[in-house]
């Protein structure tokens, strides 16, 4: 609940200095915060409204270098004025149309597991925390669909589906750190087990949501159809900017019959994904096929207690039992012909049990280091060259600071693949200016090169506020046409400002 007036923590000094105008305008500003505050409480209860500032940075947190960084540095990180936290679509509903009428910011939040920015608030606002939202709302085991609220959490959800024997073949490495139901589709999400299932935006069949000026929407019941476009696919991945997404149908799965694992090495990074292209485009669809350059292959030993050479693939084949083992044999040797070296079963296993390991405290990268996670996504023909250039751009570019890159190939389709790589450098400048400066002219190497060889500049952690300058390069002339999708729906770009590429508010009532 709110722990002072909304005079005494959401007023802000005018910044046209101590004039009897900027004193008026201040004070003015400082009355229609208590008011948006007021109608809040009425919307969804005053405990469920808070002002406290530790609620607030709490709200404004994720995993994003940014945002860690600061915290590390004791920095406060840019929040909202108030927190909101309603149990249903309606009262999301009610709070958009309150934000909406009051020209009010508002930073839709899941779990804060995302990495690119999409919780902080840098004009202010209303965080709009879905996480009492976190029921499952049916399942039909008839046509394996789940219905959910969007704060539900991703173990737990997974955990109650494994106990009837289904699954959401959705395994993020966020899945231990927060992630929701909500939060795997607004990002365009990849799990582990991607290559056989899909993305988020595969496995998800409709959602509801609440949009300017607090109208609920719901698409089609199902994603395959021929009744004109898909409203489906604009919501997925638009990261809280065009709406609130409260409620989702997912597509699930039986829990695999059977479980097999084989791992390869081989010389090069290169041949590994030569090998991989082959059972892709072969229409072979093992769960995983993650493939470690030398660099990363290294760290995956120390995670699971291997020591590990060369550029390693773990391959996990998975369901009917007669399937799977014509699938093991045949994608054996498929990487057999392509020059690997097979090393049995063992740890790829090991690797499918440690799966998490690597985002757990202790393994996962941190502040005082400067990290990214400058994931791509592009066609087989380009792969290998997009490799090798952004490990050019970051080793050769970035020598002189000890920079280092790492790389994996872990989401596959018919297509190409894509490429989880990371650049570190392992001492920030003491200066945070200078600090968030290095940060981005390392970004602006790798999407550059990203770009340069027909790359995504992003395949999974969405764009966020970190990613959002480079929205205009990766599309060109159709950028106008998803800003101007943007200004129909959100003409008063309340809906998270700032994120994926958009601007700021047209004018907020609370600053």
């Amino acid at each position: 609940m709110r722990t002072q007036s909304a005079a005494q923590v959401l007023d802000r000094p005018a910044a046209a200095g101590p004039s009897a105008g900027a004193a008026a305008a201040s004070g003015g500003a400082a009355y229609i915060r208590s008011m948006v505050a007021h109608e809040l409480e009425r919307a969804v209860g005053p405990a469920h409204v808070s002002d406290d500032p530790k609620v607030l940075q709490a709200q404004a947190a994720d995993w994003s270098w940014f945002s860690q960084y600061l915290k590390y540095r004791n920095l406060p990180l840019p929040s909202a004025d108030l927190a909101v936290s309603p149990a249903s679509t309606a009262e999301v509903a009610e709070v958009v149309r309150i934000a909406d009428h009051f020209r009010v910011p508002v930073i839709v939040r899941g779990g804060g597991s995302g990495t690119q920015g999409g919780t902080l608030a840098p004009y202010g606002g209303i965080a709009l925390d879905l996480s009492r939202m976190n029921r499952i709302l049916d399942i039909d085991e008839q046509s394996l669909i789940l219905s959910v609220e969007a704060g539900m959490n991703g173990w737990e959800l997974e955990q109650k589906l494994n106990e009837r024997g289904l699954t959401l073949p959705h395994y993020p490495g966020s899945m231990h750190h927060g992630a929701t139901a909500g939060g795997y589709v607004a990002a365009r999400g990849s799990g582990v087990v991607s290559t056989k299932y899909g993305k988020a935006e595969d496995l998800v069949l409709q959602v509801k949501a609440v949009m300017p000026p607090g109208r609920i929407v719901e698409t089609l019941p199902v994603r395959n159809h021929a009744a004109g476009p898909d409203l489906l696919q604009v919501l997925v991945g638009s990261e809280g900017t065009l709406g609130a997404i409260t409620e989702l149908k997912f597509q699930l799965e039986h829990l695999p019959e059977r479980r097999d694992f084989v791992t390869f090495r081989f010389d090069t990074a290169v041949a590994g994904i030569e090998a991989a292209r082959q059972i892709m485009t072969k229409r072979w669809k093992p769960a995983v096929i993650r493939l470690y350059d030398p660099a990363d292959a290294g760290k995956l030993g120390k995670v699971i207690g291997r020591d590990i050479s060369g550029s390693v693939m773990v391959i996990c084949c998975e369901g009917n039992a007669p399937l799977v083992e014509v699938e093991v044999d045949a994608v054996a040797a498929i990487c057999t012909a392509a020059g690997g070296e097979d090393l049995g079963p063992e740890l790829a296993s090991v690797w499918w049990e440690n799966k998490y390991q690597p985002f757990a405290s202790g393994h996962a990268p941190a502040p005082p280091q400067i990290f990214g996670t400058t994931d791509s996504v592009t066609t087989f023909d380009k792969l290998p060259e997009l490799y090798l250039a952004k490990k050019r751009a970051i080793e050769e570019g970035f020598a002189h600071l000890g920079a280092r890159y790492t790389a994996h190939f872990s989401h596959w389709y018919p297509w190409g693949g894509m490429i989880y790589d990371r650049f570190y450098v392992d001492e920030a400048p003491d200066d945070p200016d200078e600090a968030v400066a290095l940060h981005d002219r390392l970004w602006d190497a790798a999407i550059a090169v990203s770009l340069k060889y027909g790359g995504v500049i992003n395949e999974h952690h969405g764009i966020g506020l970190k990613l959002g300058r480079f929205m205009r390069d990766q599309y060109g002339e159709a950028w106008h046409l998803i800003t101007s999708l943007k200004d129909a729906w959100d003409p008063n770009n309340i809906m998270n400002p700032g994120k994926l590429g958009f601007g700021p508010p047209r004018w907020s009532g609370l600053r």
